[in-house]
């Protein structure tokens, strides 16, 4: 049973940092889904699966795994590259070469 200890990334349609600032504790799955034949549905008998915790600190998930025996794998966030531009530097005089609309 491994665990993945992560932070969040945020999604394609978030510009702010809302549910990324903490860590999460997420089981990985130990049986692959299997199909039901009649309806189709996708099932697992893997409850671990559907398990996903969520920390203040990643020193609170990490203990919270040790305390608890659990193999745990530890994902460092990436930082994000901001570049801060502004909207009247689309007009300016010499912008020859950059991104135009």
């Amino acid at each position: 049973m491994l665990a993945r200890i992560y932070k969040p990334a945020k999604t394609a349609m978030q510009s702010g940092t809302a549910r990324t600032r903490k860590w999460i504790l997420e089981f990985e799955a130990e049986q692959a889904r299997s199909i039901d034949p009649l309806m189709g549905y996708t099932s697992s008998s893997d409850m671990n699966s559907q398990v996903k915790m969520s920390f203040e600190t990643k020193e609170q998930a990490i203990a919270h795994a040790e305390k608890h025996g659990i193999a745990y794998q530890v994902i460092e966030p990436k930082s994000g590259k901001r570049s801060i531009r502004a909207y009247s530097d689309n007009f300016k005089f010499g912008r020859i070469g950059q991104w135009t609309h």
